[in-house]
């Protein structure tokens, strides 16, 4: 059976534990969901803040680009074909102011189709560092087919398309560089006349790229709608020949409409992107731990605070339980300690409540039962003439000495005295009993007064007994000859016979060889009493 602290302990625990699980519970969800929200709003803003710087510049050279080819289509509306050398030239001029004002240009070019004119080719500028823009030779492209367009990209594809495109990252050896390139077709009226582009340095692609961090290892990079790489930090992709995919449909987890969830290289990642313009797809990714690590370690705190308050609060419920049952704990002690007839019980707690009150009640049903016992013994175990022991506590006692004689393991110690008080029924017959009653007292007095440090009792109408133990024990020789003394004194001051203490003794000491019983004690205690009974009565009738 669980004690009312334990089960205090136990509700208000049980009850702060659940009240803290759902608060907990509900910080911990709300902590991850706002987490969550603001790591895919932190991936969405660095994806549209790269997007938006490489668009700036694909935006500048589209613009670049179309902005000469819709002077030349114009300029070509208004001229003959035999003044195409004279259009290319303007073109030239045009160009170069424009290329100049364009963002990230590594070349500029007007390539006339060989089919139109074969001796107006067009022109091909290059940028040189502290040089500026050169012009270099055309290549010579009237070795290849021009309608096949897996062969001179830059032209073949804008010919065969009819419009204005991005190409992806290609190699050109007559640089030896890689770029990316927007072309256009021109065409003069119905008739392709040629193609006008830009090719922009891959290297700045990739520096603006690698310029993006994200977290502790997160990055940037660039694939096309077919998730082939373009550019990818951890992968090399100069060979397009052996593009790889970053991204497997049988791994990816779309999270949202451009959010998705895969795993590379073993470690699973996040990643957020951008759509360019130029058809390519802009990505920042960054491992899924490093994005849940802020919320995952708030959400540690959180527990962490949690187990901190249930502790302490188990500490303060523990203690403010152990303050509150106290009182209750003590009353269940004295309540056991009355049950074993110890009624020496001292209760403090007398605040004023249910308890308090609880409390004085049980104080004064101790008292009045303490009061109830003590007016029970004195008329079951006092005698009520002399105020001593009467025969049944004399019998109580003897049983209890029995009892230890028999179950102890310690050696009992005790002598038995008993008196008799002579001439007891002359003095009644006589003088009546009130002057008995004066006699018996007088004894009694006398023997509490010599063996004041053992129990006496009045075992019959004119006898007495004491058991002497302890310190009366070992001075029982003395106490006997001052009882002697005393008892003789007495009778030789008054005069009146019921004043007179004419009262015979006898002692026995408790012999373990001899004694097998109490009662064997006190019966030679009692012949010891006869025999001085019988001394004294022969020198009464000497004298």
């Amino acid at each position: 059976m669980h004690s009312i602290r334990t089960k205090f302990t136990l509700m208000t625990l049980s009850a702060v534990l659940f009240a803290l699980s759902i608060a907990t519970a509900i910080g911990v969800i709300s902590i991850r969901n706002i987490g969550m929200k603001d790591a895919d709003q932190m991936m969405h803003l660095t994806a549209a803040t790269g997007a938006m710087n490489l668009d700036y510049d694909f935006e500048s050279v589209e613009h670049s680009v179309q902005t000469v080819s819709a002077l030349v289509h114009e300029s070509f509306n208004e001229i003959t074909f035999d003044q195409l050398e004279a259009q290319v030239e303007r073109s030239r001029r045009l160009f170069s102011e424009i290329s100049n004002n364009t963002h990230g240009v590594l070349t500029y070019y007007f390539r006339i189709d060989p089919e139109i004119s074969k001796n107006e080719k067009g022109f091909w500028y290059v940028y040189e560092e502290g040089k500026g823009f050169t012009e270099h030779e055309v290549t010579d492209i009237t070795q290849y087919d021009t309608n096949d367009t897996s062969q001179l990209v830059w032209f073949t594809v804008p010919k065969a398309t009819g419009k204005g495109i991005w190409l992806p990252p290609y190699f050109t050896e007559n640089l030896g560089a890689r770029v990316i390139s927007y072309n256009v077709p021109v065409y003069w009226g119905d008739s392709f006349i040629g193609v006008i582009g830009i090719e922009i340095d891959y290297r700045n692609l990739v520096s603006e790229v690698e310029s993006i961090k994200l977290l502790d290892s997160g990055y940037a990079f660039i694939l096309d709608e077919e998730s082939n790489v373009i550019y990818h930090p951890q992968m090399d992709a100069i060979d397009l020949e052996e593009t790889k995919k970053v991204l497997s449909d049988s791994t990816n987890k779309v999270i949202g409409s451009n959010h998705i969830k895969y795993h590379l290289n073993g470690i699973e990642k996040e990643a957020v992107f951008i759509p360019l313009r130029n058809g390519m797809r802009f990505y920042v990714t960054a491992p899924v731990s490093e994005i849940d690590r802020g919320w995952q370690n708030l959400v540690k705190n959180v527990l962490i605070a949690a187990v901190l308050v249930l502790t302490v609060t188990a500490i303060l419920v523990t203690r403010f339980a152990q303050h509150i049952t106290k009182p209750l704990t003590d009353l269940t002690n004295a309540a056991k300690q009355i049950d074993e007839g110890n009624y020496d019980i001292t209760l403090d707690y007398n605040k004023d409540d249910e308890i308090g009150v609880l409390t004085n009640t049980f104080k004064q049903l101790i008292s009045h039962t303490r009061d109830h016992i003590t007016t029970l013994n004195k008329q079951v175990y006092v005698d009520a003439l002399t105020s001593v022991r009467n025969k049944a506590g004399y019998s109580q006692y003897i049983a209890k000495l029995q009892d230890q004689m028999d179950h102890s393991k310690e050696s009992l110690e005790f002598a038995f005295g008993v008196f008799d008080c002579n001439d007891l029924k002359h003095i009644n017959d006589t003088y009546g009993h009130d002057k008995g009653d004066i006699y018996l007292k007088a004894a009694s007095r006398l023997i509490c007064r010599i063996f004041q440090h053992s129990p006496v009792f009045r075992i019959g109408g004119d006898e007495f007994a004491v058991i002497l133990e302890n310190e009366d024990l070992e001075n029982r020789n003395r106490l006997t000859e001052q009882f002697s003394r005393a008892r003789e004194r007495i009778c030789e001051d008054v005069e009146n016979e019921w004043e007179k203490v004419n009262v015979a003794m006898g002692f026995a000491v408790y012999d373990p060889l001899i004694d097998t019983s109490v009662i064997d004690v006190a019966r030679r205690a009692d012949q010891a009493m006869y025999e001085d009974k019988h001394i004294r009565k022969q020198q009464k009738q000497s004298r």
